[in-house]
């Protein structure tokens, strides 16, 4: 397995500007640095399971759910609250504030308790919002006395109001609640307004005796801290807005790895362990090229959201995985012998000779012209510059214990 590139599986280095690999004891990987930019901060959530803020050009690895860990690349977003930590800041109606009550999600003293005296809510964008497709509305919430939380957007002409259950960690159908560890979750909502006659709206969370209610009762209280609404169709990470104004998260890019020396032109194997981070109409791509699109070896999340690999000059194949599973997948490219793998099996083959996979020179995480960026998890990514065995192929992307594969498919373990 000369020539044999990787990073990722549980250990990570980085520095500004690089994503680096490491060395394989067992098969002697090399490092594989890409040039990684991102212009502003970000957060993600560390190997304590807290959240923490990383300056710009810093890569992200997130251990959200995963004890080894995973690159993070995300689009750009703005988070369009202008106090996401300061609850004292935001609208209520009959309720009490005590500011940096409890200990929140990034591990300081900065969570803050809000108490009902009454039928009311907490507003945490204190003027409308106006958007042109999608929004989602987030918050992190501590339960204290009262099992049920209600969010809710209004005045769109396709508002939402969505129940959830700490107790359970359910939501009402349109809702999503994530575990955050320490009783913490994140709770969201999410809708499509572009048919909309009124896309302008605030956003609101109650705290009811009954699940999807919106009436919340005197004395019920919880915990809250960074609250976000975003434009998009989920939730993405974290973005500190506590400012007084509105915050924005730069998108990632990470490109340049590799040279012609590198890369074979006649056979070879890209292999990769990734998610999604939602369904969507977007193309997202992981490519060895020539830094065009016309000659390409690469791995993508399709507009159908499937998991597909394509090699200039042959046809698509396709697997039917669930792409917000990490799946391992790998593409083996040799004229007259093509195939797609995905977790330990193959997925379809071609015999094709017209193939073309010339002058390739550079890995990116983005189509070969840079279009088409690929936002996502990756736990793995491997260049092989020759075809590989079959059996290889099948051990690459095999899961390799019951443990490894629950943990990727998101089993729970009992």
């Amino acid at each position: 397995m000369a020539n044999t590139l990787k990073f990722g599986n549980g250990k990570w280095y980085g520095k500004e500007g690089t994503i680096l690999a490491y060395n394989d004891e067992n098969y002697n990987y090399k490092p594989l640095p890409f040039n990684f930019e991102r212009g502003s901060s970000a957060t993600v959530v560390n190997k304590d399971g807290l959240i923490e803020t990383v300056g710009s050009d810093m890569p992200r690895i997130d251990y959200k759910d995963d004890s080894k860990g995973a690159l993070l690349l995300e689009p750009q977003r703005t988070n369009l609250i202008e106090y996401s930590e300061d609850a004292s800041q935001w609208l209520n109606v009959n309720e009490i504030i005590t500011k940096d009550e409890i200990i929140s999600p990034d591990g300081t003293l900065s969570a803050d308790k809000f108490e009902f005296t009454g039928d009311g809510s907490i507003r945490p964008n204190t003027s409308q919002l106006t958007f042109i497709d999608n929004y989602v509305f987030s918050v992190f919430i501590k339960k204290g006395n009262s099992r049920y939380v209600t969010l809710q957007s209004r005045f769109f002409t396709t508002s939402s109001t969505i129940g959830f259950d700490l107790d359970n960690a359910t939501a009402e159908s349109g809702g999503v609640i994530e575990d955050y560890g320490n009783d913490w979750f994140r709770l969201s909502l999410t809708n499509n307004v572009t048919g909309d006659a009124d896309r302008t709206g605030v956003f609101y969370v109650y705290l009811p005796n009954e699940l999807g209610s919106m009436t919340s009762v005197s004395g019920n209280y919880a915990y809250v801290w960074g609250a976000q609404v975003e434009e998009g169709s989920y939730a993405t990470s974290y973005i500190k807005s506590n400012s007084g104004s509105t915050t924005t998260r730069s998108a990632e890019t990470a490109n340049g790895s590799g040279d012609a020396d590198t890369f074979n032109d006649s056979e070879g194997v890209l292999m990769a362990e990734i998610s999604a981070l939602d369904k969507s109409s977007d193309y997202r791509f992981i490519a060895v090229s020539d830094g065009t699109n016309n000659n390409r070896v690469s791995i993508y999340f399709g507009n159908d959201n499937t998991l597909t690999g394509f090699v200039s000059g042959v046809s698509q194949f396709n697997s039917g995985v669930n792409i917000l599973d990490f799946n391992k997948v790998l593409l083996k490219y040799k004229s007259g012998d093509y195939s797609f793998w995905v977790n330990g099996f193959v997925a379809e083959t071609s015999s094709s000779t017209s193939g073309t996979h010339a002058n390739l020179n550079e890995i990116k995480f983005s189509m070969g012209s840079n279009s088409n960026s690929f936002y996502g998890k990756t736990k793995q990514l491997q260049y092989h510059n020759s075809a590989l065995t079959d059996s290889e192929l099948e051990q690459l992307t095999s899961w390799t214990s019951f443990t490894d594969m629950a943990e990727g498919q998101l089993y729970t373990i009992e």
